[in-house]
């Protein structure tokens, strides 16, 4: 492997500077967290990486292909993809569509209960690590965002839950919720918002349609098991599963 400088590494995920300026490699581990702020449950889902990459590099695509766009580029090997390099918005957008998680814990509600409309909910990307639930007004605020970028941010956000709900009732799942993220794209002076982070099983809470069984992380998070064959079978009724199956495959050196 070619040594490649590290830009940034979290849980799931390590970023490399990229071939050409604008750009970086993005790498899919198999390492995960419950998500939780102290980040207390780690482990090893294995294949994630690779299936992470393969669901993400579809989605995307099938983003950019109804005018949504995206920082992907292409799809590297097995475990990497090409993307544009951005200015992120340090906001996590989850757009929920049933109570689950959270919002079912801090209002009392039936996990699965129906809610009168999709609500959104920003969480703040704090430098510390934790993801305080926070308002518009926070954001702007605090500089974070400004209310042009929500304007554009929100309703980005409920196109691509309107087109991921219709995609996924499609193959049998439920998108109970999605959560996203975005970045500034500069082009010289001009700017636009685009989706960035990655869109899979990792941060799509995706139930099966008949059975309501769980085919998401919640399955790590929650002591389920079968957590590696759940990611596989979302990548199977999106007909990507990787030829060979979700082969490991090593990272490339690192040059500090």
């Amino acid at each position: 492997m070619s040594r490649r400088r590290r830009i940034y590494e979290g849980s799931g995920k390590v970023l490399f500077e990229g071939p050409e300026p604008g750009t970086l490699v993005q790498y899919f581990k198999d390492e995960t967290t419950d998500g939780s702020q102290t980040g207390a449950k780690a482990g090893i889902i294995t294949g994630k990486g690779v299936l992470n990459n393969r669901i993400s590099e579809h989605l995307m695509s099938r983003l950019a292909e109804i005018g949504v766009p995206t920082h992907f580029m292409r799809r590297l090997n097995m475990r990497e993809q090409l993307v544009r390099e951005l200015e992120i918005i340090p906001i996590q957008v989850v757009v929920r569509n049933l109570a689950a998680g959270s919002l079912a814990e801090r209002f009392d509600l039936t996990e699965g209960s129906p809610l009168p409309r999709s609500i959104v909910e920003y969480y703040y990307k704090s430098p510390n690590g934790t993801r305080p639930l926070v308002s518009e007004e926070h954001i702007t605020a605090f500089g974070w965002a400004s209310p042009q970028d929500m304007d554009e941010t929100v309703p980005m956000a409920l196109r691509v839950n309107d087109f991921l709900s219709g995609l996924f009732l499609g193959i049998g799942l439920r998108l109970v919720d999605v959560r996203l993220e975005f970045g500034r794209l500069w082009d010289n002076e001009h700017m636009r918002i685009v989706v960035a982070d990655e869109i899979s099983p990792d941060n799509c809470r995706l139930w099966d349609l008949k059975t309501n069984e769980k085919m998401d992380k919640d399955r790590f998070r929650q002591d389920l098991g079968k957590v590696e064959e759940a990611y596989q079978e979302v990548a199977r009724r999106l007909g990507i599963l990787p030829e060979s199956g979700p082969a490991d495959m090593a990272g490339p050196e690192v040059m500090q």
